[in-house]
C-alpha cells in the first residue's frame, strides 16, 4: 500500500496535505462543543445568566461554522486528490500492461487485468479518501475525547479503560477472520468478469447455437459464487455492529449510574455529566470509524497487492543494455523449441531453417501443428524456450525490440480493428501516412472498392471490433493497415481465410509487386495460397517435416500431397 502513495504528486499531493489539515480544524471545533454546552448548563442556566448563555451559544455556532468549513474542505480536497491519484495509477498500470509480452498477458488473463484496472484501483482510491478523512478524525477525536473526559472526571474515565480494550479485541478478531475472504472476493470478481467477457465477445456464437440459457447458467453460477463469498465476508463484519452497540449502550448506562451517584453526592455537576457522555460517544464513534477503516483497509490491501503485482511484473522480453539496429532481413532458426509454460508440452520441437532476404515462404500444416507459434517467435512476441533465432545474422535478443517490430508487419489470425475512422485504422502503424499512401495500401489489399462505397470513404466509421464489416472486409483492412507501414518482413497468419479465391489471387499478386525485396511469410490452410511461393514449410506436430516448392513437395511429402489432393483433386498430381 505504501508503494502507491508515490502517485500523490503535484496538485494531488498539495490537496492530500490540505485535506487532513481541514479535518484537524473540524475535530478541534467538535471537541469544543461538549465543554461549551456544559458551561451553558452549569454556569449560564444554573445562575440564570441569559447573557452568558447567549454568548456561549454564539461561540458554539461559530465553532459549528468553522467545523463545517473544515469538514467540507476535507471532503472536497480528499476526493480530488484521491481521484487524481487513481487516474495516474490507472495510466501507469495500463502503460505497464502495454509493455508485457504475450507470456505475461497469458499469466494474468485479460479478465483479471480489467478487474485490476477498474475495481481494484477504485478500492484503493476509496481507501485513500477514507485515510484523509477518518484516519485523521478517528485518532484525534479518540485522543482528544479521552483527554477531555479525564479532565472532567478521572473516576468516570475508568469506564473507558474497560470499554476500549473490549473494542480493540473485537476489532482484531473480526479483521483477522475477514481479511483472507476479501482476496477470494476479488478472485471471484475476476472469474465473473471472465465469464461475462467470453459471452459478450461470443454473443453471435451463443445466438447461433440458441445457447442463451446455458450462458445464463454459467453467469449465474459465477455471480452466485461471488455473492456467497461476499456474504461470508459480510457476515463476519456484521457481528461487529451489535457488539459496538452493546459496548456503547453499556458505557452510557454506566456513566448515568455512576455519574448520577456523583451528582447526588455533590461531586459532579449535571452539565459535566452531559459533556462526559458526549465525549464518551465521540470516543466510541472514533473507534467504530477505526473498525470501518480497518475493514476497508483489509479489502483495499488485497487490491493494492494485486495492482503492485502488475506494476512489479516486468516483461520477460526486454532490450539488452546496448541493443543493435536491424540490418539484413534473412531469418534463421537454430534448433528452436518452444512451450508456453514450464509445465506445458512443447508446441515446437528442434526446428532449424534459413529464409533468405526477399524470399517468399509458405507454412502449411494441420490445425494445432504450431504454425502460428512459430511466426510469433520472429517479432519476439514470445522468446524460444531453447535454441536461438537470428535476423540478418544477429540474435533477436541483441536487437532493439522497437526497431525489430518496426521492421516486421504481421497480420494475425483474428482481425482486430479498433473503433474510429477507416483513416485512423490505416494510419495505426504509420501516423504520418498520406492520403495517396493510404489509397495505394487499400488498393493492394483489395479494400479500396468497398471503402469508396462508404458514404464518407476513408472517413467512414469503424465500429467496435469492426462489427460493421464482413469477415473478409476486416481481413483486407487488417492487411491494408500492415501494408501501409511498408515493413521489411511481412507475415500473413492465415489472414485471407475469409477472402474468396479470386480476391486472394489478386491480393497476393499485389503484395508481391508492392513489397519487392520484402521477405514474405504466409501461413495458410489452402494450398492455393502457397503453391506459387519460393518454398513451403510443412509443419506437423510441432516439427518441420518437409521443405520445398509446390512441385517438389507433391513428390516428396505425403502430408503436403494429401492436403493438395483433398483441396484440388487428383488432377493436381498430373498437372503439378
Amino acid at each position: 500500500m505504501l508503494k502507491l502513495i508515490r502517485y500523490f504528486k503535484g496538485k494531488s499531493l498539495i490537496l492530500a496535505i490540505l485535506a487532513p489539515l481541514f479535518m484537524v480544524l473540524e475535530v478541534l471545533m467538535d471537541l469544543q462543543q461538549p465543554t461549551l454546552m456544559s458551561d451553558i448548563v452549569d454556569i449560564g442556566i444554573a445562575n440564570g445568566d441569559l447573557g452568558y448563555v447567549l454568548a456561549t451559544g454564539g461561540r458554539m455556532l461559530l465553532c459549528s461554522f468553522f467545523g463545517v468549513v473544515g469538514g467540507v474542505g476535507c471532503c472536497v480536497f480528499s476526493g480530488i486528490a484521491a481521484i487524481s491519484m487513481s487516474r495516474d495509477l490507472r495510466n501507469d498500470v495500463f502503460g505497464q500492461i502495454q509493455t508485457y509480452s504475450f507470456r505475461e498477458i497469458d499469466q494474468f488473463k485479460t479478465s483479471s487485468l480489467i478487474t485490476r484496472l477498474t475495481n481494484d484501483i477504485t478500492q484503493v482510491q476509496n481507501l485513500f479518501i477514507m485515510i484523509m478523512r477518518m484516519m485523521v478524525r478517528a485518532p484525534m477525536t479518540c485522543i482528544g475525547g479521552v483527554v477531555m473526559a479525564i479532565s472532567i472526571s478521572p473516576r468516570l474515565s475508568l469506564i473507558l479503560a474497560v470499554a476500549m480494550p473490549v473494542m480493540l479485541i473485537v476489532m482484531f478478531f473480526i479483521t483477522s477472520r475477514a481479511f483472507p475472504l476479501f482476496r477470494v472476493v476479488q478472485e471471484k470478481i475476476d472469474n465473473m468478469n471472465n465469464v461475462m467477457r467470453e459471452n459478450l465477445l461470443g454473443i453471435r456464437v451463443t445466438k447461433a447455437f440458441v445457447s442463451e440459457p446455458r450462458q445464463l447458467e454459467r453467469f449465474e453460477a459465477a455471480n452466485d459464487d461471488l455473492m456467497n463469498t461476499a456474504v461470508r465476508a459480510s457476515r463476519i463484519t456484521v457481528i461487529l455492529w451489535p457488539i459496538i452497540n452493546v459496548v456503547v449502550n453499556g458505557c452510557t448506562i454506566a456513566v448515568f449510574w455512576f455519574g448520577g451517584n456523583m451528582f447526588m453526592n455533590g461531586e459532579m455537576e449535571i452539565g459535566k455529566i452531559m459533556a462526559f457522555i458526549n465525549y464518551l460517544t465521540q470516543i466510541l464513534a472514533s473507534l467504530t470509524m477505526s473498525v470501518m477503516f480497518i475493514m476497508s483497509f483489509s479489502r483495499a490491501k488485497v487490491s493494492a497487492d494485486r495492482i503492485n503485482e502488475v506494476l512489479n511484473t516486468n516483461s520477460s522480453i526486454t532490450d539488452i543494455t546496448a541493443p543493435e539496429k536491424v540490418g539484413g532481413t534473412d531469418i534463421e532458426f537454430r534448433n528452436v523449441s518452444f512451450r508456453y509454460h514450464e509445465s506445458s508440452d512443447y508446441v515446437l520441437r528442434n526446428i532449424s531453417f534459413h529464409i533468405k532476404e526477399g524470399e517468399s515462404i509458405g507454412i502449411i500444416g494441420a490445425t494445432g501443428s504450431g504454425k502460428s507459434s512459430l511466426v510469433n517467435l520472429i517479432p519476439r512476441l514470445y522468446d524460444p524456450s531453447e535454441g536461438e533465432i537470428l535476423l540478418g545474422g544477429k540474435n533477436l535478443k541483441d536487437l532493439e525490440l522497437r526497431d525489430l517490430r518496426a521492421a516486421i508487419g504481421m497480420v494475425l489470425q483474428e482481425s482486430i480493428l479498433f473503433s474510429g475512422k477507416i483513416r485512423e485504422i490505416l494510419s495505426f502503424g504509420k501516423a504520418d501516412i498520406t492520403d495517396e499512401e493510404m489509397e495505394i495500401a487499400a488498393a493492394d489489399a483489395q479494400a479500396l472498392d468497398f471503402i469508396r462505397e462508404k458514404e464518407d470513404a476513408f472517413d467512414g466509421i469503424v465500429e467496435q471490433r469492426g462489427k460493421n464489416f464482413s469477415g473478409g472486409q476486416k481481413q483486407r483492412l487488417s492487411i491494408a493497415r500492415t501494408l501501409a507501414r511498408r515493413p521489411k518482413i511481412l507475415i500473413l497468419d492465415d489472414s485471407t481465410s475469409a477472402v474468396d479465391l479470386a480476391t486472394e489471387a489478386k491480393l497476393q499478386a499485389a503484395i508481391k509487386k508492392r513489397m519487392g525485396d520484402c521477405t514474405l511469410i504466409i501461413i495458410a490452410q489452402r494450398i492455393s495460397a502457397v503453391m506459387d511461393l519460393d518454398r513451403v514449410f510443412v509443419i506437423d506436430d510441432g516439427k518441420l517435416v518437409d521443405v520445398g516448392n509446390h512441385r517438389e513437395l507433391l513428390k516428396s511429402s505425403d502430408i503436403y500431397r494429401s492436403i493438395a489432393v483433398s483441396q484440388l483433386g487428383e488432377e493436381v498430381l498430373i498437372n503439378g
